[in-house]
């Protein structure tokens, strides 16, 4: 898969992502951009004898594409003992490749010193819990701040791997886990992961309505496309593209709210929210999509005040698994809901009895 396959495999795979500005107060290093030195050494094995300088290179320096390979086998960059050689050239038991090159950064964005709360990693996976406020990546008005900005100073020799090896994204307000690749191989295998629908994503919100009647939803099959009018907003629309949202589990709260679980099929722009406002059940603090509906009937005023003054929507990705793409093993994560929410559920679980 190409770089440029890569990144529009990665702008297909949506999930939850919103394009709002980011105010960043943090000291920005742009204009220093990290370059990474490579210096890496393999000896040819037995069953290696006889490939290609080039076709070896890709299949050991699996971080790199063949062009770049082959480029940097002309340049001198990478060394057949210790000699430049054609890319064709043949290899032999016992001989050594070298790589030596130095790799400037994959794009324009630049590394900024933004902390990140690391919930799982090993030499292929980083897990991220993201905060609510942070942009994933930059964008229109989104130049600094965002988590790739992040990942770019805390892990510099990813410079060369599209979004930082980013996997999906979830919303600015949204809370919770992110996948990303530490290497070419691992990004790229876990965004066929995604496509292919093995990774699982749960999230957990809280949402306007009375448990018995949101049980009738189990399942929410309804294509999303972008509002025709406001260009900022999705809608449910016939013309649209796949997307189909799980409701895994459901804890009443008191009378007309819940906390949900659930888990994403597809992973369409603002699918959740969209999806749980079609069902007339919005999140609480979604201005988009949820509106005056969220407030809902018999709230006392301690309930209207928490529900009104929410600054952002209740939704928060808790869960994350999948296949590691080297091991194998099958890998689940998760993170526990944030203080906000906390205290939100706890005003309004005050005073309920659900028997």
């Amino acid at each position: 898969m190409s770089d440029d396959e890569l990144a529009s495999t990665y702008e297909e795979i949506d999930d939850d992502e919103d394009h709002n500005e980011y105010d960043s107060d943090v000291t920005s290093v742009a204009g220093q951009a990290i370059p990474q030195v490579i210096d890496m050494t393999h000896t040819v094995t037995e069953k290696e004898a006889g490939l290609r300088i080039d076709k070896l290179a890709s299949q050991v320096f699996t971080d790199f594409s063949r062009a770049q390979l082959q480029g940097w086998v002309g340049d001198g960059s990478l060394l057949h003992n210790c000699s430049v050689q054609k890319p064709k050239q043949r290899v032999k038991a016992g001989d050594v490749i070298h790589l030596s090159t130095t790799l400037q950064q994959h794009s324009e964005d630049q590394p900024e010193n933004i902390a990140i709360n690391v919930v799982y990693e090993d030499d292929d996976v980083l897990v991220i819990d993201k905060p609510v406020g942070m942009v994933v990546h930059p964008g229109a008005g989104n130049q600094t701040g965002t988590l790739v900005n992040a990942l770019l100073y805390h892990y510099p020799q990813q410079h060369h791997l599209p979004r930082a090896g980013l996997v999906h994204r979830i919303d600015k307000d949204t809370s919770g886990l992110l996948l990303i690749g530490k290497t070419k191989p691992a990004q790229m295998a876990l965004m066929e992961q995604l496509k292919d629908k093995s990774v699982y994503r749960h999230y957990q919100c809280v949402v306007a309505g009375d448990a018995a009647s949101l049980l009738r939803h189990r399942r929410i099959d309804a294509p999303i496309g972008r509002h025709r009018n406001q260009r900022t907003k999705m809608t449910v629309m016939t013309a649209g593209r796949e997307a189909v949202t799980h409701l895994l589990n459901v804890t009443p709260l008191n009378d007309n709210y819940c906390l949900l679980d659930v888990g994403l099929e597809t992973g369409r722009t603002h699918q959740i929210r969209v999806h749980l406002s079609h069902i007339t059940y919005p999140i609480v603090g979604d201005r988009v999509y949820g509106g005056r509906r969220q407030l809902r009937a018999g709230l006392t005023e301690a309930q209207r005040q928490a529900i009104g003054n929410f600054p952002r929507q209740a939704l928060h990705a808790y869960t994350l698994g999948f296949v590691h793409p080297t091991t194998g093993e099958d890998i689940e994560v998760t993170t526990p809901i944030p203080e906000d929410m906390q205290k939100l559920i706890s005003v309004l679980t005050d005073g309920y009895d659900d028997e």
